[in-house]
């Protein structure tokens, strides 16, 4: 049975296959729809190609992830203004109300200086779309830690009318997700499902496997209005087949399933 919030499968979480893969197993497994993320991949560059494998799986595409990553910085083009317009032109053909933007990476200085400006411009010409900032976290390497994001990794910082909470950069960032909800409040707009264990790096596990309180997080969605969706988001690069691959994706859904429908903390 669908939940009232529509669980996503993002399409990386079945790197190393391709976009296609993640209609398929959307389909085969029931989730609600896709999230694509925006890679090197050309089918998740182009409109027409998702809309067809959308169509042939009778799954929507539901969110868009710009193309933010270090290796998508040419994706498109290296103007991350263009490549976020881009994205927004994918989200709104495809009639997916979320696009998902990192914050700048701190030598991105230009479309730094400008970013909140910027995207305010954007949501204008596109007002049907949510510019959802996910919240990041700090690399740490050699026992040192530096911040990569301008002005920070924690968008709620600056203030900006849209979120993506991703639980697994909260794990990463140590910084807890229930809080940081609170501190997102009506602008939190999209989640990412993935569970983590604090050791300070992104790990992006099934959820539940880590911890993270992914369930506590989901059972409070009702009770804080959310009218988003959720998008499994995990790292099953190392499984050993696609029917490991397979279970641990029909875990993720049925975890998201279990506690969205759980009674609401808030309103209990």
């Amino acid at each position: 049975m669908t939940s009232r919030v529509p669980v996503l499968l993002s399409s990386s979480s079945v790197f190393p296959e391709p976009t296609a893969a993640a209609f398929q197993l959307a389909a085969a497994l029931g989730y609600d729809g896709v999230e694509v993320m925006v890679w090197t991949d050309v089918v998740s560059q182009d409109a027409g190609a998702l809309r067809g494998l959308s169509e042939h799986y009778g799954v929507p595409v539901l969110s868009v992830h710009a193309p933010c990553l270090l290796v998508t910085q040419r994706v498109w083009s290296p103007d991350p203004w263009e490549r976020l317009r881009k994205a927004a032109e994918l989200a709104e053909t495809l009639e997916a109300p979320t696009v998902v933007v990192h914050p700048p990476f701190t030598w991105q200085r230009d479309y730094a200086r400008n970013f909140t400006e910027g995207l305010a411009t954007v949501g204008d010409r596109f007002p049907g779309l949510r510019f959802a900032v996910e919240n990041m976290y700090p690399v740490r390497m050699a026992g040192r830690q530096f911040v990569p994001y301008v002005p920070g990794w924690d968008p709620t910082d600056t203030g900006y009318p849209s979120y993506t909470l991703d639980l697994s950069h909260c794990a990463a960032s140590h910084s807890d997700p229930l809080e940081m909800a609170d501190r997102m409040g009506a602008g939190l707009a999209h989640v990412h499902l993935g569970d983590g264990t604090g050791e300070g790096r992104d790990e992006h596990l099934v959820p539940g496997r880590g911890t993270q309180p992914c369930g506590e997080l989901l059972s409070s969605l009702a009770g804080r209005g959310f009218t988003g969706s959720v998008a499994v988001e995990v790292a099953t690069r190392g499984a050993k087949s696609r029917a490991v691959r397979e279970a641990d994706l029909r875990a993720a859904l049925e975890f998201a399933r279990q506690h969205l429908t759980a009674p609401s903390p808030v309103d209990v």
